[in-house]
């Protein structure tokens, strides 16, 4: 066998229907064009008893755009054929009529394998039609051969167009779900609703097909990188990527499985999932979600996972409100001005460690580590630097607010009893 030569276009093979005589060609041409609207229309008799269901579609002058479509395939394929000087390559499909038929498929939630079924029932009709006129004009056993090869390859071409309309379908339907699942996330996460948000919440989920929940969680989330592809939170989980920060809505975030799901799904993800709430309260959970990525982002909180909020609920309640948390501990730690900053940072921790737990010496050494006497030497200090103000419980609670705020922040170290 002759290796093709670099650089040179290889020769198509010449089809035994190119060596049909001109005249030949041209007569069957002629019958198979006149007899096109006929063929169609059978054919189109066959898919109806075939596929009784198949919707009907009509155009502007109230005529079957099925019936169009196969009338112009006809046509099409008869015209190439009758270009004998030319190869028997795949001939130029009528595209406007067949990426219809595709997208109606799409956009009617159909697969496309009727259709296709459908296609070769319509090629295997032509071709019995072809092969009678071939037979009246004398065409060879070859060349029909060949015919009937094109005729696969020309169903080729249809299924094509088909598949692209499908695809388009399946686009613009992805597109319109996103922008109203869009709709429908702002107006779960808005603050007030006007009219009846429960009736307008269950209008615009019914429209994507998404059940409305009893109690929903929202998750703020924090990028991995700028290109990160969405997270497979599942179909269920309303998901906007279009944010700086992602949205997502969790549906039932309290029932089985749910969690273990979500921590699968968003693992190497950051963020916060805020409280469960009922749908309408949505703007809620988001708020302390959006107060937990910031402590997140100041690293405050742990910034390597999605974490839920009622497992920081500590940190929330102190460490949101910093200003009045501020200005309290002006006024509760006024008496360790009188102090040097290390050695008030552990008559800090010293109070902290006796207002939790209310030990004595030995159990607050053991929890400080360090030693009973030591202990015993700070509260004597402690009882000089606030004397009977630390006895009100008023301010024995605002003080220990104050403490525990600041070893959230890593101002005071992490107690942890010693053995």
């Amino acid at each position: 066998m002759s290796k093709p030569v670099r650089g040179v276009e290889p020769v198509p093979a010449r089809s035994a229907w190119q060596d049909v005589p001109r005249l030949q060609v041209q007569r069957f041409a002629a019958i198979a064009m006149a007899e096109a609207p006929a063929l169609a229309e059978e054919i189109l008799r066959e898919v109806r008893r075939e596929y009784p269901t198949l919707p009907v579609v009509l155009d502007e002058s109230g005529e079957s755009t099925a019936l169009i479509g196969i009338r112009r395939a006809v046509e099409a394929f008869v015209q190439h054929l009758e270009g004998c000087d030319q190869s028997m390559e795949r001939p130029t499909v009528p595209s406007g009529v067949f990426k219809e038929f595709g997208r109606g498929e799409g956009l009617g939630g159909r697969s496309l394998d009727t259709l296709q079924a459908i296609y070769r029932m319509g090629v295997r009709l032509a071709w019995h039609r072809f092969a009678e006129i071939g037979q009246r004009v004398e065409i060879p056993p070859p060349a029909m051969y060949a015919l009937v090869d094109a005729g696969y390859e020309y169903l080729d071409g249809l299924v094509e167009q088909s598949v692209r309309g499908y695809a388009e379908a399946a686009a613009r339907q992805a597109g319109e779900r996103l922008r109203l699942q869009r709709r429908l996330m702002e107006l779960l996460l808005v603050e007030r609703h006007r009219g009846d948000p429960a009736e307008a919440l269950a209008e615009r989920a019914a429209r994507i097909g998404w059940p409305l929940p009893g109690k929903v969680a929202v998750g703020v989330l924090l990028r991995p990188a700028r290109e990160a592809m969405a997270p497979a939170v599942g179909q269920g989980v309303l998901l906007d990527m279009e944010c700086e920060q992602p949205l997502m809505v969790v549906p039932d975030p309290d029932a089985a499985g749910r969690r273990e799901l979500l921590h699968r799904a968003l693992a190497g993800w950051a963020g916060a999932i805020g409280p469960s709430v009922p749908p309408a309260d949505a703007y809620k959970s988001l708020r302390w979600a959006e107060a937990a990525v910031r402590l997140v982002e100041r690293g405050l909180l742990p910034e390597n996972e999605v974490l839920h909020c009622t497992e920081h609920t500590q940190a929330l309640v102190l460490l949101q409100p910093e200003e009045l948390i501020d200005d309290l501990a002006l006024h509760c730690l006024a008496p360790l001005a009188r102090c040097g900053p290390a050695h008030g940072r552990k008559l800090a921790e010293t109070v902290l460690a006796w207002l939790e737990t209310r030990g004595g010496a030995p159990e607050l050494a053991a929890r400080l580590g360090v030693h009973p006497q030591t202990v015993r030497y700070r509260l004597r200090q402690i009882r000089e630097l606030w004397g009977d103000w630390i006895d009100d419980p008023e301010h024995r609670f605002e003080l220990e607010l104050v403490l525990r705020a600041q070893r959230l922040r890593g101002q005071l170290g992490d107690q942890k009893a010693h053995p």
